[in-house]
């Protein structure tokens, strides 16, 4: 079968014929990657890419208004004492508190995104999923971040999942659809890599690692895996899908190593936040301290930074 996607016709792959993953060849490769030494000039400009990476998160059952909106206040001012930090890329937040956000960010530059379809566990009929959606984008969502179903995908109903994720980027409109694949409950790399041709094939204009409620999630080796699929598929259809490694990035260092990552599979032209995203809101502290030690020669207390 074919589908016209992005004003490009091809063909939909047998997803059982998915690659197999050498996953110790991924782990020596990723090995690699962790060893690279990065100079203070190239550490820096890292840095401030990571920070107008960032989707800053707050997705509790607890969240009112206000969280919402001081949240949204960090994003546009990360250090005030630092005059000339980059905003943070977008907000991501509950359907609910979308109005709330997009008033709050007005004018900034930072999207507002939205997780939907029964996030986080995706046990939810479609047609609630599709309505949770679309409120969402009548709220003023630029982004969605949807969950597949694993029980179905788990259970080998790989064209279910197919077409879930198609209908949900139907119902996005205008507004960029990223796939969240949970790879903590996918178990294998091979489930991984064959996931992301899903939802790639299926319309996603972003593939996500996790939602941050469980573990493991977004390892290395996971995000390699994805890359790799991001760049197979680039080859084979000619359209550019984006990445977002989400849950358990919460040091600088680690988000370096990804940025690395990145460089080296797809190629600088991924290098931005239009392609590239970090969901973990405790990164940005840890790199403001870095920043900050760069700076000044010293490390600020954490009491110097807002927790959200």
């Amino acid at each position: 079968m074919s589908i016209l996607k992005k004003n490009k016709t091809f063909s939909i792959p047998d997803f059982t014929q998915s690659p197999c993953i050498d996953k110790v060849g991924v782990e020596e490769r990723v090995a690699r990657f962790q060893t690279r030494s990065i100079k203070s000039t190239t550490k820096m400009q890292g840095l401030k890419m990571i920070l107008n990476m960032i989707d800053l998160t707050t997705l509790e059952g607890k969240d009112t208004p206000g969280k919402v909106k001081q949240m949204c206040f960090k994003a546009q001012h990360l250090h005030d004492v630092h005059p000339g930090l980059p905003n943070v890329a977008a907000v991501c937040v509950y359907p609910s508190m979308v109005e709330t956000a997009v008033k709050a960010v007005e004018g900034s530059g930072v999207n507002v995104a939205s997780v939907s379809t029964a996030f986080p566990s995706g046990q939810a009929p479609l047609d609630i999923k599709i309505r949770d959606t679309k409120f969402a984008v009548s709220q003023g969502a630029d982004e969605i971040d949807m969950v597949i179903s694993r029980g179905k995908f788990l259970s080998g109903e790989y064209n279910y999942v197919f077409d879930e994720i198609a209908t949900i980027k139907e119902a996005c409109g205008k507004a960029r659809l990223k796939v969240i694949l949970e790879t903590g409950e996918l178990v294998t790399l091979d489930n991984v890599r064959r996931a992301s041709d899903i939802a790639m094939y299926a319309g996603a204009d972003f593939i996500k690692t996790s939602t941050g409620k469980i573990q493991p999630a977004a390892t290395l080796q996971v995000t390699y895996t994805m890359l790799e699929a991001i760049r197979d598929f680039k080859l084979a259809t000619g359209i550019q899908i984006g990445m977002k490694p989400a849950g358990g990035i919460s040091n600088s260092k680690l988000a370096l190593h990804n940025l690395v990552m990145v460089k080296e599979v797809l190629g600088g032209e991924w290098l931005t936040n239009e392609w590239f995203r970090f969901g973990a809101s405790s990164l940005a502290n840890d790199v403001l301290m870095q920043i900050m030690k760069a700076e000044t020669g010293i490390y600020q207390s954490a009491d110097y930074f807002s927790k959200d």
